[in-house]
């Protein structure tokens, strides 16, 4: 049996906001070229946890491990160094940039970016709308040029915050398609969703959160026979 490859081991996380104790001791892997989700209601730590992946809470404590690197104590730049690439819920569009200018803004700091042809047919709308202002961007325009801008630094674990929130069906189905294509070109990635919908199809496995702390995790071949459980911490 081959053993899979750890890109992501985060042990005994604790995150805080201020005063506040947000995550209580999280710990979960995700391999290399997995896709992974997140799931719980809101307030659960789901979007902290990828916060505090990258640094970008307050006190952190525990383990982080990414490609075999302690970063628990690392700044943020440095932890985009590791090949991280972080997708936020706001999706940090400029809206006085074109759609090319916020596409090319994010320096290429690994080797293996994507280049913008490349992009440009993993995202064809992108290419149409390339002179179009951010704020002339439709909300899944947005998020696809949110998307692609982290696949240009040369990140391989990407972190996506909620990717599927306020889209129409068809633009979520086609979100869906681009994670397909990203796994199988070795993207690893770690999912924070809400839609059980969207995210349990895509996911090898998945990590229930709440009250910020893994209380279950479920392989894609479990779905099934775990339906009890789902409903009680999900509602699905």
């Amino acid at each position: 049996m081959v053993r899979a490859t750890e890109l992501l081991r985060v042990t005994d996380l604790h995150a805080f906001y201020g005063e506040s104790h947000i995550l209580h001791g999280l710990d979960f892997v995700v391999n290399q070229g997995e896709c992974v989700t997140l799931l719980g209601r809101n307030g659960a730590g789901r979007t902290t946890t990828l916060r505090a992946i990258l640094g970008l809470t307050g006190r952190r404590a525990g383990s982080i491990m990414i490609n075999g690197y302690e970063a628990i104590n690392l700044a943020p730049h440095r932890i985009a160094r590791l090949g991280v690439g972080f997708c936020p819920e706001e999706r940090g569009i400029y809206s006085s940039l074109s759609c090319e200018e916020n596409l090319l803004l994010l320096p290429q700091l690994g080797s293996g970016g994507m280049s913008p042809d490349e992009i440009y047919e993993m995202f064809p709308n992108l290419y149409e709308r390339r002179h179009s202002q951010g704020t002339r961007l439709s909300g899944g325009e947005q998020q696809m040029l949110a998307m692609a801008r982290i696949l240009r630094t040369g990140a391989r674990l990407l972190l996506l915050d909620e990717i599927s929130e306020g889209l129409a069906p068809v633009i979520v189905q086609r979100l869906g398609q681009i994670i397909r294509q990203l796994k199988e070109k070795g993207f690893t990635i770690l999912l924070v969703e809400q839609n059980f919908r969207f995210a349990a199809p895509l996911a090898d496995r998945m990590y229930i959160v709440e009250h910020g702390r893994i209380v279950a995790e479920i392989h894609q071949h479990e779905i099934h026979q775990k339906k009890e459980l789902l409903q009680e911490y999900l509602g699905v």
